[in-house]
Order: structure tokens, then C-alpha cells, then sequence
């Protein structure tokens, strides 16, 4: 009960910020600034998103957005956790990858591009392959901290209760140990995703999506439609890393609260 509560008021604290920082926005764009190309105001930022949202386009570039994403963070989560598993688990595995993974990681995603544009074209997996150049080495790098860092008591009790081959122990106790360790990298790889999606698109990656649009009305000095791409952009990326952290700490991780029924 108590948990619940506290929880509620720091909600409410969350909240309180998002309404101070909107006042302060207000204020500073109407008695300060007072120039609405500079900063446009809350309600100018309002009346442009009715308007965008009437006309269709916001819908159109999200899901354009979206397709964008979902390639590129799928890829990076069927290519990254199995690789990082491997090196993890392996030295072999770890000392054959491991030059070859610190020698492109280091690589800006962004200075992929004129490769990309040259191999996929003006496309959606010419985006995709941005965003998995971003979000496959976070998810390598703490899968392989998190395998790293199993207890060795834990294999050797799993070897006792019957898990002997290595296939078994990676299931049933190497990967649930290492869980909160993949979730982080998972965490860390949407939002470098998001962010190296946006820049993709603004890079004319692609013909549509967020970060193309708001390029698009930059060119046209229309700064209040400019903001509402930015604002859409940020509570999108919030709402990914909500519901991610929702559903690992309700359904893989509850046993770090001691909620296991």
C-alpha cells in the first residue's frame, strides 16, 4: 500500500514538471521571445497539430516512421542478442568477433548513409539499416556483460540438477541471469534507434516519415509544425520506453521486487 502511494505522488511529481515546463515555455515565448518563428507558443504548436492531424500527414509519417523502426530494431534484436550470447558464453566466440565488433562500433551510424543510399536506395530498409547500425551494439555489448557476469555457481548448480549441455544452461539459467542485463541494452538500443532514425530521415534517407517532415516545414519556416514533429518525436520515444519497462518489470523481472506469484 504504501509502495502504491508513493508510486502515485511520483507520478504527480512527473506531471507537475511537464506543467512547469509548459508555463515556462509560454511565458518565455510570449514576453521575452515574442517572435513566433524563433519559438512559437503552446497554443500556435496546438493550432498547427489540429491542422497536421486534419490533413492526414501526422498518420502518414508516423506509420512511415514506424515501418523504419521496426525493421531496424528487429534486425538489430535477431542479429545482437544471439551474437551477443555467443561471446558471452564463449571465448572462442569473444576472441574471433570481438576485433571486428570494436572496429565498426565506433563508426557514427549516420556515416553509413551514402553506402546505404547507394544499396537500398531512397527505401525503407535504407532507414532500417540505419537504425540497426545504431541499436546492434548496445544490445551485443550488454548481452555480453550480462552473460559475463553469471554467477559460476549458478551453471555449476544448474549442471548438478541435470542441465549438462551448454544449450540447456544458456535456457534455463544463463539467460534469466543475464536478463536484466539485455533488457538495459534493449533499453538503450530504441532509444539510439529512434534517434538515429530521425536523423536518417532528415539525411533523405526516405521520402516520408517524422524526421523527414519536420526538414520538410524547417524549408518552408513553419516553425510551429516544426515543433509539433519534435514534440510527437519525444512523447513517442516516452512512450516506447514506458511500455517496455511495463512489461519486463511485470512479466520477466519481478522476481528482482520479490513479486514472483
Amino acid at each position: 500500500m504504501r509502495n502504491s502511494e508513493e508510486k502515485k505522488n511520483n507520478q504527480w511529481l512527473g506531471i507537475s514538471a511537464l506543467l512547469l515546463a509548459l508555463v515556462i515555455w509560454e511565458i518565455a515565448a510570449i514576453v521575452i521571445v515574442r517572435n513566433s518563428f524563433i519559438l512559437p507558443s503552446p497554443p500556435d504548436v496546438f493550432i498547427a497539430f489540429v491542422g497536421l492531424l486534419e490533413k492526414g500527414r501526422l498518420l502518414l509519417d508516423f506509420e512511415v516512421s514506424m515501418v523504419h523502426f521496426v525493421i531496424g530494431l528487429g534486425a538489430a534484436l535477431l542479429v545482437g542478442i544471439p551474437v551477443g550470447i555467443a561471446m558471452g558464453w564463449s571465448h572462442r566466440f569473444d576472441a574471433f568477433l570481438d576485433p571486428l565488433i570494436e572496429l565498426l562500433r565506433p563508426i557514427p551510424p549516420l556515416a553509413w548513409i551514402p553506402f546505404v543510399i547507394i544499396w537500398f536506395g531512397l527505401t525503407a530498409y535504407s532507414a532500417g539499416f540505419v537504425i540497426f547500425i545504431g541499436a546492434i551494439f548496445p544490445i551485443i555489448i550488454n548481452t555480453y556483460s550480462g552473460f559475463r557476469g553469471v554467477p559460476r555457481i549458478f551453471v555449476e548448480t544448474g549442471r548438478m540438477l541435470g542441465c549438462t549441455k551448454s544449450r540447456d544452461l544458456i535456457r534455463h539459467v544463463a539467460f534469466p541471469a543475464a536478463l536484466p542485463s539485455i533488457a538495459a541494452g534493449i533499453r538503450i538500443a530504441t532509444g539510439v534507434g529512434w534517434m538515429c532514425l530521425v536523423a536518417a530521415e532528415l539525411f533523405g534517407v526516405s521520402n516520408n516519415g517524422l524526421g523527414m517532415a519536420l526538414w520538410f516545414y524547417y524549408d518552408l519556416h513553419q516553425m510551429d509544425c516544426v515543433v509539433v514533429y519534435m514534440l510527437l518525436l519525444g512523447i513517442i520515444g516516452l512512450a516506447f520506453d514506458m511500455i517496455f519497462r511495463y512489461y519486463m518489470d511485470r512479466y520477466f523481472l519481478r522476481w528482482q521486487t520479490g513479486e514472483v506469484a
